[in-house]
């Protein structure tokens, strides 16, 4: 980046900073900001910390909780699920902006005396970096690697090719190692700390371990060079950052799963969570939680029937075991099921915060029946962009998480492994504990049953650890739902084929007035003809609600949306056209992808 530039970045990113640091004497005698420029700026703390606020931008906001995957969706289905994506000429996520800021802090840092600040400060830069960076990778593959800006006439620079994904992890690495280093020690609701750069190493490890084992000979690989490092040793070194977070780093698990997502503060949740996301009505800081769950002008978001059916009976048994599991009641198919279910979903007896009446699942907002409840807490919070219930973006139950499923997937997971990962979680839950040996003699059918989308890929189903490994990911699917995680972990598992299965919602023996939770009064109406009831929400059979059977069944959703999923090119996105026509075809397309260009 040019002089020039920088004089016009650095007062927009001090106004973006907003007025937190304004009451600092060292900023009341820093140099005006309209004479700011790399030799004049990052001189103190105080000033370094104004420009690295503006980074925090760069974690999830309200993509947390709306999900469109195969456990949750909504009325208007994802483009990628219905394999209907095309090449975009500009945007789509291949945009450079966050990392020039950063990349900016880590040079110009050079002007502050303080070394101990200084280091404090890149190594938050090289967090964000290697943050940045995997979201990149996650969605493109290879990425070209940029670790210093670069001004508008360098040519050269600015159309380079890119990098290998294995070149670009071990950048990565490298950055985030720095940032353990280099990070405070001490924990942080909303600040990155030594324990928040662990989360996220082991959370791109586990990416780039589970990614190269399911998709080893495919076309997005292709680009690795030969000495690339075998997926198990990214395995292996998730799991050793993982081992060492959950030993030494003083977080645990918060007693109750329900309070994770209906506190309004994650400063009441250090327990376990790593870092979340601090809103504020009082400085206008907030999102639509609320409002996204409670009216169905918001995309009607629904959990669907392969996620409720996948959570086990309290006793630690197989829903799907049971004869009539597909075809009963609501109120029977929620009874002594896991806990978790009822902090994620309205289940009969469901009251809303605050509230003393009974309130039923809304066919009006969430058209599978199964309403999610993440993050909706008292009705003061419903209005649109009026929720300031602070949003978690990493936590140590996932961790945890990471570390069983890096070792079971790496082929070295033992049943004490489990006890101080999974189990835990379980235990947290009021569930039994999981049996390696259980789990891998007796792997359970539903979740490999194509009729409703399960895991189909060959690797998986060849792996002599199948069972367990199918057992951690019905854990990590119940405890980490609605959280941003389930997309991405499809895409590193190559089980993109589940889009192309039915979505189906609760089961209905026909047309007739339900009262769906057995409260007493009338929920739900499914009409051939006309309404007869006062039922809350009422749905015309084959025009506003579908069933599997024609006249009964299970809700069918997306029923008249057909589905293909590209196993040669969906598991990345295209780059956009205008950014490879600025290369002059020096940035490459990804696999399968055509987007009309001659290079």
């Amino acid at each position: 980046m040019n002089t020039a530039m920088k004089k016009i970045l650095f007062p927009i990113l001090l106004m973006l900073a907003g007025f937190a640091f304004t009451g600092c004497d060292d900023m009341l005698d820093a140099v005006p900001k309209d004479r700011l420029t790399e030799d004049t700026f990052f001189k103190s703390e105080s000033e370094l910390r104004a420009f690295a606020i503006v980074m925090y931008g760069n974690f999830p906001g309200s993509d947390l909780y709306v999900a469109n995957d195969d456990h949750y969706t909504q009325n208007n289905m994802s483009d990628e699920g219905m394999g209907k994506r095309t090449v975009p000429a500009s945007g789509s996520g291949w945009s450079w902006g966050a990392l020039r800021n950063i990349n900016t802090l880590i040079e110009d840092s050079k002007n502050c005396p303080d070394e101990a600040v200084r280091q404090q400060y890149i190594a938050l830069a090289r967090f964000f970096r290697a943050y940045f960076y995997f979201e990149k990778v996650k969605r493109f593959g290879d990425v070209p690697w940029y670790d210093s800006t670069i001004g508008s006439t360098e040519t050269e620079k600015l159309n380079r090719p890119r990098d290998s994904r294995e070149y670009v992890m071990g950048k990565m690495i490298e950055d985030i190692d720095f940032a353990i280093a280099n990070l405070p020690t001490a924990k942080s609701a909303y600040e990155v700390t030594k324990w928040t750069a662990m989360a996220l190493k082991s959370r791109f490890l586990l990416f780039e371990g589970t990614f190269r084992k399911y998709h080893a000979g495919d076309v997005f690989l292709q680009t690795l060079p030969e000495d690339a490092k075998p997926y198990t040793w990214y395995l292996e070194e998730c799991a050793k950052v993982s081992r060492e977070f959950i030993q030494t780093s003083g977080y645990s698990l918060h007693p109750s799963y329900f309070e994770l997502f209906h506190s309004q503060k994650v400063t009441d949740l250090t327990d376990e969570v790593i870092i979340g996301r601090n809103y504020n009505k009082a400085y206008g800081v907030m999102h639509s939680a609320g409002n996204t769950m409670t009216v169905g002008s918001m995309g009607c978001p629904s959990a669907t029937k392969k996620l409720i059916a996948s959570y086990l009976m309290k006793d630690g048994t197989r829903f799907t075991d049971k004869a009539d599991w597909e075809t009963m009641s609501f109120i029977d198919e929620t009874k002594d099921r896991d806990p978790r279910m009822a902090a994620s979903i309205r289940t009969p007896g469901y009251k809303r915060m605050g509230e003393t009446a009974l309130t039923a699942p809304d066919f009006k907002v969430s058209f599978s029946g199964y309403h999610p409840d993440k993050y909706v807490t008292t009705l003061d919070q419903d209005t649109y962009n009026a929720c300031d219930v602070d949003l978690i973006i990493m936590r140590a139950g996932e961790v945890y998480l990471n570390y069983a499923e890096a070792l079971a997937d790496a082929g070295t997971l033992t049943q004490d492994d489990l006890d101080i990962s999974v189990n835990l979680l379980r235990k947290r839950a009021g569930m039994p504990s999981m049996s390696m040996e259980e789990a891998n003699g007796d792997p359970d059918p539903f979740l490999t049953d194509a009729a409703y989308g399960g895991y189909r890929s060959p690797v998986l189903l060849a792996d002599a650890n199948k069972g367990v490994i199918l057992e951690i990911r019905r854990e990590r699917a119940i405890e980490l739902c609605q959280e941003g995680h389930r997309y991405y972990d499809l895409m590193r598992w190559k089980e993109g084929k589940v889009f192309e299965a039915p979505f189906y919602g609760m089961y209905f023996p026909g047309a007739g007035v339900y009262d769906v939770d057995g409260s007493g009064s009338p929920d739900f109406e499914i009409f051939t003809e006309s309404a007869t009831s006062s039922a809350s929400s009422t749905k015309k059979l084959d025009s506003d609600v579908f069933l599997s059977d024609g006249t009964s069944g299970l809700v069918w959703l997306h029923s008249n949306i057909q589905r293909t999923w590209d196993e040669e090119k969906d598991y990345l996105y295209p780059i956009p056209t205008d950014d490879r026509n600025l290369t002059g075809g020096v940035l490459t397309q990804n696999p399968g992808w055509r987007d009309g260009l001659s290079f």
